[in-house]
């Protein structure tokens, strides 16, 4: 998809799947590398559904190592979900601070997550 934005026209691509196409960082990895080299775009919303479960419990590792590769590979994310069924306070604060920042966002529709991809430096 390409959007503009004050006159800035920006790629993002939207992955939405039955399947689940993140379990670890090496499943990550693939995606992002995919789509940095067939779509040349490093901004990416998924869908809650193409995560596996254990990356919501922070104490499996996995989100932190997941997005470690977003990171590295400077490549914004916005996750689509309703996240409003976790109770745990460490992924509640964990999804509050990434918010804050500018790479990794935590959204609940299409439009919070393309305003939040498109407006990120």
């Amino acid at each position: 998809m390409k959007y503009t934005f004050f006159g800035k026209s920006i790629s993002i691509v939207y992955i939405e799947s039955e399947d689940i196409l993140i379990t670890d960082a090496q499943s990550a990895l693939d995606l992002i590398m995919t789509i940095i080299y067939e779509k040349d775009c490093n901004r990416i919303i998924l869908d809650k559904k193409v995560i596996c479960e254990e990356f919501f419990t922070l104490s499996s590792g996995i989100a932190g190592e997941v997005l470690q590769k977003f990171i590295n590979y400077h490549t914004k994310l916005a996750i689509i979900g309703d996240f409003s069924k976790y109770t745990s306070k460490p992924l509640r604060d964990f999804i509050f601070e990434c918010n804050k920042g500018n790479d990794i966002f935590f959204v609940d529709n299409l439009d919070q997550a393309v305003k939040r991809l498109a407006l990120a430096n």
